[in-house]
């Protein structure tokens, strides 16, 4: 079953990030992942949303998607992420529809 991760990002140093992003493709695709949705400008319908940058990514299972997460190569790489940015970051199982 699919997972999905929602990332909520606070980016202070664009430049640093900019490290993250130059190598992030490389490491989240050799373990399936798709970026479903990466969005700066939201359109907030309720509450508040004071990130900077949205993130939806989806994974074929949620064993996949934390291999990719605690896989050093990635690991190394999230510390330019934590260096210039403030982040909330969940793991979501698919709805599994009810067929009755």
């Amino acid at each position: 079953m699919a997972a999905y991760i929602i990332a909520q990002i606070n980016i202070a140093d664009r430049e640093t990030y900019s490290k993250y992003e130059a190598r992030f493709m490389d490491a989240f695709t050799r373990f399936g992942g798709r970026l479903l949705s990466v969005d700066e400008n939201v359109h907030v319908l309720e509450g508040d949303w004071s990130y900077t940058r949205t993130v939806l990514a989806e994974f074929p299972s949620k064993p996949a998607a934390l291999e990719w997460y605690d896989c050093h190569e990635y690991q190394a790489l999230a510390a330019f992420r934590h260096a210039a940015s403030v982040s909330n970051v969940v793991l979501l199982d698919a709805f599994a529809a009810n067929p009755g």
